[in-house]
């Protein structure tokens, strides 16, 4: 199983791989990888009669130690010799079923994964405009953008991301300044929003909010261009109405949200 960089590094271990390897044998890629590039390996891989499977995985570090979400596609006659290895190490829901199952040929695995990191890539961004929108308009105080999303992880918005956007909001590092401050404002990406906002627009579906997420992390990455633009666009002020809130208790500007 290969867990490596997405693009010519994978092409490069399969070549390694080849010489090595009997008619039957299974490669597995489980990084990032394009899924048109996990369909070209499938057919490369059996013509030469070796089996392939292209697996999303998906879980960070909680992944790591309590089992990942596993996502894998490619050729189906590997699938009865990995399926019990994988289904044992993936994580499970209550019910103990597990997080893995078959996506499908070619490169719907990675296919799913791609669409999965999309989806979390517009997650990412109504949190961030959420928080803008707190600390900015409401007037908010970083601790305070911190109790809203505690609040909103215990309703129907829970979730992973909006409990580590709460956490790292209240986590103070002893020095008096929040820590999200001291965070440089640029933001990377390893290409799944792209490939996801590239599909979209190849079949017409209108994916806006995650489209709009990859422009905003390609903006985010101009900090040098950012810098210099604020010089003569300093952007717009709060609104006047809303100036009423910067002296209103928390909970009253939490009946306003």
């Amino acid at each position: 199983m290969l867990l490596v960089k997405a693009g010519q590094a994978v092409d490069d271990f399969i070549e390694t791989l080849v010489p090595l390897l009997d008619p039957g044998d299974i490669i597995i890629d489980g990084g990032n990888s394009a899924f048109t590039d996990t369909d070209r390996r499938c057919k490369y891989l059996e013509s030469k009669g070796l089996l392939f499977v292209g697996s999303g995985v998906s879980g960070g570090e909680e992944g790591a130690r309590h089992g990942p979400s596993l996502m894998p596609g490619g050729n189906p006659r590997a699938w009865p010799h990995i399926k019990n290895i994988f289904q044992s190490i993936s994580a499970k829901v209550e019910t103990g079923e597990p997080c893995c199952d078959w996506a499908g040929s070619g490169g719907a695995g990675h296919f799913v994964k791609m669409v999965h990191n999309g989806i979390e890539y517009g997650d990412m961004q109504l949190i961030s405009e959420a928080y803008s929108l707190l600390t900015n308009y409401l007037r908010l105080s970083i601790s305070e953008a911190s109790k809203v999303f505690d609040e909103w992880n215990k309703g129907e918005l829970e979730s992973y991301l909006i409990e580590i956007t709460r956490d790292i909001l209240a986590f103070d590092d002893g020095s008096g300044t929040p820590l999200v401050e001291k965070i440089r404002d640029v933001s990377g990406q390893k290409g799944t929003g792209k490939w996801t906002t590239i599909c979209g627009l190849e079949r017409g579906c209108p994916i806006t909010l995650i489209a709009e997420s990859v422009f905003s992390r390609s903006l985010s990455a101009m900090k040098c261009e950012r810098m210099e633009a604020s010089k003569v666009l300093p952007g717009p002020p709060p609104i006047p109405e809303i100036d009423k809130y910067s002296k209103t208790p928390l909970d009253a500007k939490k009946s306003e949200i």
